[in-house]
């Protein structure tokens, strides 16, 4: 099994880990939904920045394949649930909410996106996916409770739940074009997301003052939701949507590290017993071994790719280490270890 794809999770969900107790900072100063725009913003910013930058210096060109018009729609899916209605929701939850437990929460993206995986795409999980996810529910709802006040207060936590459902459902639209260029995806929709929710803060009369803070939201989006949703994106080829997202959640645990030690937030007992069945539900995911004879279907397409078990192809160039090209899968019968990846989206 490749195990690239783990190593991309892994940084994807400590650079967006960092996101929620810092952005808990800013909000303080910057309106929500002008957070979430600036945010975005700089996720362009420092990706155009990076694409130019690297094309000068470096003269390498562009080796990923690119957009085509048949991507649109899963594209506008994914900005305006993913790089619009998440982003302003998180925003004003965090506004509600102490920065710990909203880093824990985030876990819940990993719930969303797997049951929206599974009855939307048709995407396989077995007992010990649901197991993980069912133990990352229970952690959110922990996390819920003010056991100085003995109840739930729900609009902080629900406005977070929210942003994790619309982000589920751009994981699975993301997942859909994951195999296209995913710098190129994360600057359209850092741009079109981050101008869109600049221009409602603005309708909604929102003051934006120019001072070190913005510089900080621009920097946290380069790196939080920048990189890390190109990290994300090629991930999702990989492992699959749900995969992916349950790896994500060691992201929080980053999130939540620095909240303790930098934002001065309690560390309590649930808190405490909420970290632990998350920790134990990301472990069961990361164990899994999924393994059956399954057929793949004859296709023609393009992605970038090297020569492995699924592309044995020929290259009259003698191509052999990452290159893009049209090419054509055969039919084929055989039995391996595979994640839900762009060449195992079978049925079971």
């Amino acid at each position: 099994m490749n195990r690239k794809p783990l190593l991309y999770v892994a940084l994807s969900a400590a650079l967006f880990g960092i996101s929620p107790p810092i952005a808990k900072v800013l909000v303080g100063e910057t309106p929500p939904v002008a957070l979430a725009g600036l945010l975005y913003i700089g996720a362009f910013l420092g990706l155009f920045m990076f694409t130019i930058g690297t094309r000068a210096l470096l003269h390498r060109k562009n080796q990923e394949a690119s957009l085509m018009r048949h991507d649109a729609p899963w594209l506008a899916g994914a900005i305006i649930t993913g790089g619009i209605l998440a982003p302003i929701s998180l925003m004003m939850g965090l506004a509600l909410t102490s920065g710990f437990a909203a880093s824990l929460l985030v876990n819940l993206e990993g719930v969303m996106t797997a049951v929206i995986a599974v009855i939307a795409f048709r995407e396989f999980a077995g007992p010990r996916l649901w197991l993980a996810m069912s133990l990352m529910t229970i952690a959110g709802v922990f996390l819920s409770w003010n056991p100085n006040q003995g109840t739930i207060n729900p609009l902080g936590p629900l406005l977070i739940v929210f942003a994790m459902f619309c982000w589920g459902v751009d994981n699975n639209l993301t997942r859909q074009i994951s195999s296209k260029d995913p710098v190129m995806i994360a600057e359209v929709k850092g741009l079109i997301a981050g101008s869109t929710s600049l221009a409602i803060a603005v309708l909604l009369g929102s003051t934006i003052t120019v001072d070190a803070s913005i510089l900080f939201a621009l920097l946290l989006g380069a790196l939080s939701y920048g990189v890390s949703l190109v990290l994300f994106v090629k991930a999702l080829d990989g492992l699959g949507s749900s995969r992916t997202a349950a790896f994500f959640s060691f992201g929080p645990f980053v999130g939540a590290v620095v909240s303790v030690l930098f934002l001065g937030d309690a560390m309590t007992g649930l808190i405490v017993l909420a970290a632990a069945l998350m920790f134990f539900g990301v472990l069961l995911v990361a164990t899994e071994r999924h393994a059956h004879s399954h057929r793949h279907e004859a296709v023609t397409h393009t992605h970038e790719h090297e020569r492995d078990l699924h592309h044995e192809h020929e290259h009259p160039d003698g191509k052999d280490g990452p290159h893009v090209h049209e090419h054509v899968h055969p039919p084929i019968v055989h039995s391996h270890v595979h994640w839900p990846d762009r060449e195992h989206r079978h049925e079971h």
